[in-house]
């Protein structure tokens, strides 16, 4: 087992390779071995469980998740940590692969067999673009656990007239369960964020909770819909629908005068699959 890391421990690994956290990498270290063991408890790990770590920084949550008897895939993008990695997991047996998970290949990384979990501490600059890419083309990874700002946490989470309710939550509603079960406060990292972060719980749909024909088109509806969301529906889906617009809500059975954040999954669904009947009328 490896030794659990502390903000003074990190910060003299840090030193020792001649390294800063980077700002413009988003990098705030979890340096709290007992909110690193929350987050392997709220993420269900155990024994033989297969983990893949986006961001593993210094090590804090791999080593808390190999403790746990998981076996781990480090995926980190700053190279530079790469040495600091092999140092603190010298004997934890985690594997330690350098890449982005933004455009890195799923299958290449965790072959196509079912059954993995993402735990992970996420960068905030890059947060929803993970999370979003993942579960579209990581099928593999069947439930998630990742901590996020808390803003993000929320817009990923949010249901029909939350606040943070956005094209975001439509998407991961599409694709997976999704809630917040945790808040951490920022005085756990290295170096301390400004704000709240938030534990978000992810686990992937066995098939999408509604059909509709063309699933990528109802999702340019969505964003249209939340480019202005102020605007009614009639006046927000405009740039896409054009003159079909107030034809296209009213066969959906969807008041044209709506805003989008008043509109689930559901209704979305409707309102895809109506543009298609009135294109064809």
């Amino acid at each position: 087992m490896a030794e659990p890391l502390t903000p003074r421990s990190i910060r003299a690994l840090l030193d020792a390779h001649g390294l800063r956290p980077s700002r413009a990498l988003g990098q705030n270290f979890l340096a709290d071995p007992n909110t690193a063991t929350r987050i392997v408890r709220l993420a269900g790990v155990g024994a033989g469980d297969r983990v893949v770590e986006v961001g593993p920084g210094a090590g804090s949550l791999t080593v808390a998740l190999s403790d746990a008897g998981a076996a781990v895939t480090a995926l980190e993008l700053d190279r530079n940590l790469l040495p600091v990695l092999e140092e603190v997991l010298t004997d934890v047996g985690a594997r330690i692969v350098a890449g982005d998970a933004r455009n890195i290949e799923w299958a290449d990384l965790l072959g196509v067999e079912g059954g993995w979990v993402m735990v992970s501490n996420l960068p905030y600059n890059v947060a929803t673009s993970v999370v979003v890419r993942a579960i579209e083309t990581a099928p593999m990874i069947g439930r998630f656990l990742v901590m996020v700002q808390r803003e993000v946490g929320e817009r990923i989470a949010a249901g029909p007239g939350d606040p943070a309710y956005g094209a975001v939550s439509v998407k991961v509603a599409y694709h997976c369960t999704a809630k917040v079960v945790g808040i951490v406060p920022p005085n756990v990292f290295v170096p301390r964020p400004k704000v709240d972060s938030a534990l978000v719980r992810l686990e992937r749909r066995a098939a999408p909770p509604v059909d509709v024909e063309d699933p990528e088109r109802m999702f340019v509806l969505v964003r249209a819909g939340f480019a202005t969301r102020r605007k009614m529906l009639r006046r927000a889906l405009a740039t896409v629908l054009g003159d079909r617009t107030v034809a296209v809500l009213r066969s959906a059975g969807i008041d044209p005068e709506a805003r989008a954040e008043t509109l689930g999954l559901a209704e979305w669904a409707a309102l895809a699959d109506a543009e298609r009947e009135v294109v064809q009328r």
